[in-house]
C-alpha cells in the first residue's frame, strides 16, 4: 500500500496546475501595439513570442506618426485567455512600447486586410474567376492572356472564401498584407 493517499473528495489535479478550471479553449485576439520606431523593437516583439513558443497568424507594422517616431505593430494570435493575458503583460514590459490593447476583447473593432490573388487559366475558367472576382468586389490590376492577378480588401474569412474558390479555377499565388485594425468609436 502506498504511503501517500489522495483523501476523499480531495482535488486530483496537479499542484502544478493552480487553475484547474482555467479555459484550454484556443481563442484568437488582434493585439495592437504602439511602440517608438526604432532599429531592434520589432526583433524585440518577435523575440518575445518566438521565445515562449507562440504563434503569430498575422503581423503588420507600419510608422503611424513621423514625428513622434511611432509605429503600429498589430499581432494576430491564438492560445488560451491565460496565455493572451501573459502575451498582453510581457508586450507592455517592453521598455519601448508605449501602448497594448487587445482589439478583441475591448468592444467593437474594424479589421481588414489586402490580398493580391494570382488565377491562370483559359476559357470558361477564365470567366468564371471574373464572374467570382465581380461577386467578391475584388478588382484586376494585371492581365495577360494566361493570367489575372486580383486585388481584394476584407475580413480574412472574405480573402480566405476567395482564395478557395480560385483554387479550382487555376489559383497560382497570393499574397497577403496580413491584418490591419482598429476600434470603433471614439
Amino acid at each position: 500500500m502506498s504511503a501517500l493517499k489522495i483523501k476523499k473528495g480531495s482535488s486530483k489535479h496537479s499542484a502544478y496546475n493552480l487553475r484547474p478550471n482555467f479555459s484550454d479553449v484556443q481563442e484568437t485576439h488582434t493585439i495592437a501595439v504602439l511602440v517608438e520606431n526604432e532599429p531592434g523593437v520589432l526583433a524585440r516583439v518577435i523575440g518575445l513570442f518566438s521565445g515562449r513558443g507562440y504563434n503569430i497568424e498575422s503581423l503588420t507594422v507600419a510608422e503611424v506618426d513621423h514625428e513622434g517616431r511611432l509605429s503600429r505593430i498589430t499581432i494576430v494570435t491564438t492560445g488560451t485567455p491565460q496565455v493572451i493575458e501573459q502575451i498582453k503583460a510581457q508586450l507592455g514590459r517592453i521598455v519601448p512600447v508605449h501602448d497594448v490593447h487587445d482589439l478583441t476583447v475591448e468592444g467593437a473593432s474594424v479589421e481588414r486586410e489586402l490580398a493580391l490573388i494570382k488565377v491562370s487559366g483559359q476559357g470558361d475558367k477564365r470567366v468564371e474567376a471574373l464572374r467570382l472576382a465581380d461577386i467578391f468586389r475584388a478588382h484586376v490590376v494585371d492581365s495577360t492572356l494566361e493570367s489575372f492577378v486580383f486585388q481584394i480588401t476584407g475580413t480574412p474569412d472574405k480573402i480566405d472564401a476567395f482564395a478557395d474558390l480560385m483554387r479550382p479555377l487555376g489559383l497560382e499565388e497570393i499574397a497577403r498584407t496580413g491584418v490591419a485594425a482598429l476600434a470603433r468609436g471614439i
